[in-house]
């Protein structure tokens, strides 16, 4: 079964506790991709995704100009790319990104022009007044036990 989840997150601390929640369940191999306008808080909730995997509050530059910063954790590598400014698909095995798939945590932005792993989360923002509404899918099976009711309390 497919996964195919729409919450909405009112303010940053709900944005901030999903990030928590996603953390504590990311596993080497897993591929979140975060997708939406400029400003809809991609970079916000890869950050508390990061903060919380590290287990500190350590500081998380925006890759959008690196195009990608990695942070050894306790559970491997994770990878934050953001590919915003990349020119075209060769790039992607040029930053290593490639590699990541499968193996490490990797938290991709701008992911459009990614032929993405099949069991990727992909989580869409929209923004809502001045809250955000989330979709979140996946074709494979590696999120299926992702439930609303777990989720809501976060929105």
């Amino acid at each position: 079964m497919a996964l195919s989840l729409t919450i909405d997150l009112p303010d940053p601390e709900a944005t901030d506790q999903l990030g928590r929640h996603l953390a504590a369940q990311l596993r080497p191999g897993d591929t979140l991709l975060l997708a939406g306008q400029i400003g809809a808080g991609k970079s916000h909730l890869a950050r508390a995704i990061i903060r919380a995997v590290a287990g500190a509050d350590i500081d998380v530059p925006s890759p959008t100009y690196t195009l990608v910063q990695t942070y050894e954790t306790g559970r491997g590598t994770l990878w934050h790319a953001d590919l915003y400014r990349l020119g075209d698909l060769s790039e992607i095995a040029e930053l290593g990104l490639d590699d990541a798939f499968g193996r490490d945590i990797a938290l991709v932005e701008w992911p459009e022009m990614l032929d993405a792993p099949i069991d990727a989360l992909v989580i869409t923002f929209e923004i809502q007044g001045k809250g955000r509404r989330l979709g979140l899918s996946c074709d494979g099976h590696r999120w299926d036990d992702l439930s609303r009711a777990e989720l809501r309390c976060h929105g």
